[in-house]
């Protein structure tokens, strides 16, 4: 009987297989892509369901993402170490999903055991993080926060191709890549000195792509205040003032409301370390040293170390921002005092 049903089956006609079998698809419920074609409705964070064509045939794969708290650690790091090269390097795409987990567990349980071969890996996920499917490139952002939490300072000297991805694909349009790009982003201004991670972005801030420039405005925005008020006045604070202005008229909001943000620490830092001089502390001088003391005793004000330091307009532009904040809490407080 089973014969007689197989040979029944193999005498339809073509068209009447691929209506059965696109019946049985609507039936079945996918989530994640379907022939590289998104759908409409958001993924999930832990799971994606994937379909490829081997040997004409169509197959399901399911990829799952791990939160980094809840990944275990592997069985023997020994090994997993001689083989994760590999799998990174695999033209198939399921075994580098798996390999990049594995260097997420080695990151976390076992830091450094994989320390001197960094240098192969980190090349390795960038590639991931260029790769076309979408379940690749959300493994490699995820993998890439773990790095981050893990290696901190060591990997600045690769740090580079790496950012420029994260930058790029945090300014995407497939939203759960966007996302997890976003997160590999907070983690490496997080756990990366600003020292060392804001000469690597301060060229970001002039890529062509308005996207990028906007990411990593957010990103420059989240280290300045890591640098602290001593951090500020070493690294520089007119290099600061610079690289903030540059971003008051980008095409973004994003961007122009990033530096506003910066603009208003650095202008608080610069006050705190420049108070203006009182006359009254040069009152027990005598009048010839009050002579002397003049010129030195002229407060260098914000206005003025901005006006220095940057061209007219931008000048005009940081001072609109930061004066227009300080006259409206003023005002709010003017407000107050009256109501009362």
């Amino acid at each position: 009987m089973a014969a007689n049903t197989l040979q029944d089956l193999s005498t339809l006609p073509v068209t009447e297989k691929m209506s059965e079998y696109k019946a049985s698809l609507t039936n079945t419920p996918c989530v994640g892509k379907m022939n590289g074609k998104s759908e409409d409705k958001p993924l999930p964070s832990s799971l994606v369901v994937e379909t490829e064509k081997p040997e004409g045939e169509k197959a399901t794969v399911e990829v799952e993402y791990i939160e980094s708290e809840n990944l275990n650690d592997v069985e023997d790091a020994v090994a997993v170490l001689k083989s994760v090269l590999a799998g990174l390097d695999s033209k198939d795409w399921v075994s580098v999903c798996d390999a990049l987990n594995n260097v997420r567990r080695l990151s976390i349980f076992h830091k450094e055991a994989m320390l001197h071969i960094l240098e192969k890996v980190i090349p390795l996920v960038v590639k991931s993080l260029k790769n076309p499917r979408s379940a690749v490139c959300k493994t490699a952002c995820m993998t890439s926060a773990d790095i981050f939490s893990a290696y901190n300072d060591h990997i600045t000297d690769l740090l580079d191709s790496l950012l420029t991805q994260l930058l790029l694909k945090s300014s995407q349009d497939k939203r759960f890549v966007c996302e997890a790009a976003d997160k590999a982003l907070i983690s490496i201004t997080k756990y990366v000195s600003p020292t060392l991670l804001l000469p690597k972005l301060q060229p970001c801030l002039k890529n062509r792509n308005p996207r990028i420039r906007a990411k990593a405005s957010l990103c420059f925005s989240r280290s300045v205040p890591r640098l602290g008020v001593e951090g500020i006045k070493e690294y520089g604070i007119d290099r600061l003032v610079q690289a903030a202005a540059s971003q008051l008229s980008d095409q973004l909001p994003e961007s122009r409301e990033a530096a506003r943000t910066v603009l208003l620490e650095l202008q608080t830092v610069y006050e705190k370390a420049h108070p203006l001089i009182k006359p009254e502390t040069a009152s027990s001088s005598s009048p010839s040293q009050e002579e002397e003391q003049t010129p030195e005793a002229e407060p260098i004000t914000w206005e003025i170390f901005c006006q220095s330091k940057l061209s007219a307009l931008s000048a005009q532009a940081v001072l609109r921002v930061t004066n227009v904040v300080a006259v409206t809490a003023r005002e709010g407080l003017v407000t107050t005092g009256s109501s009362s």
